[in-house]
């Protein structure tokens, strides 16, 4: 399946002037009358995640939090009531995939967002088996077998630092490990002879190579030998040929699509555009080829007649993007998810022959107008070196001169992360009650070329930061922003953002809310998760060594410098977050209200790092406003300066 994921549920920590401004925003309507919604009625709206056709292409599996967690629910494929197959009311429980051949299913469950994902299976009946038992392991779906007889999983359960990969029989689960990972590498694909695996090895967050591993011979081969920095990572196989697709910048600033030629150890260019190419696979047979493209922070997607040598149209659908594409095994079908600024994500299936497409759910609360959400905008601005930041803006219908509203500067994830276009329901649910927010994709964020997402390495806390300063110039530029109100808020990475504009930048904003965020480098980055073996060295060499730049660290993390943090400060925290540590929150809410500055605190006991139960997100959501309400909101005794 291809996904482009527009939500901003999931907060990641990896996948964590004079102003010249050079795109305002466009002209837009007088203000109209614009209802404001409860966060109850935002909460209405029911979240999609994942797409599968069953064996008899009859119908359609996806996970929907419309019971308050995920659940797997199916679908007919020509419309109809969906049927809840999973029932927790505990855990989120999120589809992997139909078995090819029968009407089972597997699917992924941690417990209270602790990350320690098992590989389950649920039979007819409606029983599930974890396939993956024990305790301290974290488990993964890689994919099936050419033939359908077996799948491939991977688990740490050996060394918790690294991936191994088992082969799974279909029908009797018994298992055989094709691989032990004992240098780290990631697993990417297993070739449709079974003969080889794709390995990727990172170096840095900007530079990494595929290998091809022997199942027989046990023999490494390089596939990638380079100079300078490049990404590579697995597109898919090609099932007929076998060949290995690549998604590469190498040699050039954006991301594009190669093909590895046996015959000449070199690689030959498939496909390319002016912006990343996230990602191109293949239908079963090989006869289609679809490509999704990060487009200036929207998807847009091209589906090839490999035959042909053609692009196929795909169905005209409501304003907004089709932000994934799965064929059916026959290839007669497609399933689409479609997504929208004002719009969220819906299922759809098409058929090729009648170039006919289905709706099959309706997940926006119904007591919501759409018209009474934004759509957002596109913009950019210079920061404080000429470097030119875009961003996504969503101005609220009741924003004008004549009513000057506050403003949010929102920070994504990352480091490396993007704010896109689509559906967000914390930003509409903000532009909904009256402000303006901006998510900047700072320097260092993805989808911007190589150059931009390489800039803030070893910078952080200093020029990324910098450009979440000018983004506050840049919307006091603005015509119907109060230049006295203007907080930040982030999650994860952005959470950190958030503490450090507070610390190192004390008067730039009016208040700030963390969400997950990182307060103390160091324990971070000692503290990783150790399935994240494989990347240590590359997220080192982006932030820092914590056993060799301690200073450094020290100097960029907010928790060493809470005495200057003089603005109101809202942090939120999952109990079992095993990125950023609960107690990373608890020391940086403990040095903060010794500054006498009103600071909130909320924990949830039941979550990780980010929300997957809905009365948590209400919870949060409804906190923050909240909080906005009262510290920002109301009218500032005296304009902030720089």
């Amino acid at each position: 399946m291809t996904v482009w994921n527009a939500s901003c549920r999931a907060l990641a920590l990896v996948t964590l002037l004079p102003l010249a401004a050079v795109a305002l925003p466009a002209p837009t309507a007088p203000p109209r009358p614009s209802k404001q919604y409860t966060i109850e009625q935002f909460m209405g709206t029911t979240g999609l995640a994942g797409m599968d056709f069953t064996a008899d292409q009859k119908h359609l599996l996806y996970s929907s939090n419309q019971t308050g967690i995920f659940n797997i629910f199916r679908v007919p494929v020509g419309g109809g009531a969906p049927a809840q197959l999973t029932h927790s009311t505990t855990d989120s429980t999120f589809l992997v995939s139909a078995f090819p051949r029968d009407e089972r299913l597997l699917f992924q469950r941690d417990q209270g967002g602790n990350e320690q994902v098992h590989l389950y299976v649920r039979t007819p009946d409606g029983k599930e088996r974890d396939l993956t038992p024990g305790s301290k392991l974290r488990a993964s779906f890689l994919g099936w077998s050419r033939d359908d007889s077996a799948f491939y999983a991977l688990t740490n359960e050996r060394d918790a630092r690294f991936m191994d990969l088992y082969r799974y029989d279909a029908k009797t689960y018994a298992r055989t490990q094709l691989f032990q990972n004992d240098a780290g590498y990631d697993v990417a694909g297993v070739a449709p002879d079974e003969k080889s695996l794709a390995l990727l090895k990172p170096r840095t967050t900007s530079d990494s190579d595929l290998w091809r591993y022997d199942l027989a011979t046990r023999a490494l081969k390089l596939l990638t030998p380079h100079q300078g920095d490049a990404q590579f990572s697995v597109a898919d196989f090609d099932p007929l040929s076998g060949a290995l697709y690549v998604l590469t910048n190498v040699d050039s600033e954006f991301t594009r699509v190669m093909r590895y030629v046996d015959a000449t150890g070199t690689l030959e260019e498939v496909e390319k555009t002016d912006w990343d190419i996230v990602s191109s696979t293949f239908s079963r047979s090989g006869a289609y080829r679809i490509t999704v493209i990060n487009e200036d922070g929207r998807a847009t997607v091209r589906l090839h007649d490999v035959k042909k040598g053609t692009e196929l149209p795909l169905p005209t659908l409501p304003e907004g993007d089709v932000v994934a594409v799965q064929f059916s095994r026959d290839e007669q079908r497609l399933s689409l998810l479609h997504n929208g600024d004002r719009s969220p994500t819906n299922l759809y299936a098409y058929v090729l022959a009648t170039k006919k497409a289905t709706r099959l759910t309706n997940t926006l609360s119904p007591t919501v107008d759409p018209e009474d959400l934004v759509e957002a905008q596109r913009v950019r601005f210079k920061s404080f070196d000429g470097v030119e930041i875009p961003n996504i803006l969503y101005k609220p219908h009741q924003a004008s001169p004549d009513n000057k509203v506050p403003a949010l500067v929102w920070v994504h994830g990352g480091p490396g992360g993007q704010t896109r276009k689509g559906y967000a329901a914390f930003m509409q649910y903000l532009a909904n009650h009256g402000y303006v927010v901006l998510g900047i994709n700072n320097r260092g964020s993805s989808g911007y070329g190589k150059s931009f997402f390489r800039a803030d390495d070893q910078k952080h806390g200093r020029e990324p930061l910098r450009d979440c300063v000018e983004a506050r110039k840049y919307l006091a530029s603005l015509p119907y922003v109060d230049a006295t109100r203007v907080g930040i808020i982030g999650g994860s990475y952005g959470g950190y953002m958030t503490l450090a504009a507070l610390a190192f930048h004390p008067d730039a904003f009016n208040v700030g809310v963390d969400i997950f965020g990182v307060a103390n480098w160091l324990r971070t980055l000692k503290n990783m998760p150790p399935y994240w073996e494989s990347r240590r060295q590359a997220l080192y060499q982006e932030m820092g060594d914590p056993t060799t730049q301690e200073q450094m660290l020290r100097d960029i993390s907010p928790l060493f410098h809470a005495e200057q943090i003089r603005k109101p400060l809202l942090v939120i925290q999952g109990a079992n977050d095993p990125r950023v540590l609960r107690v990373e929150s608890d020391e940086m809410v403990q040095a903060v209200r010794k500054n006498n500055v009103p600071v909130e605190y909320v924990v949830f006991p039941d979550e990780g790092h980010g929300f997957k139960k809905k009365k948590n997100e209400l919870e949060a959501y409804s906190r923050t406003l909240g909080f906005l309400e009262q510290y920002l909101k109301q009218p500032a005794s005296a304009a902030v300066t720089n």
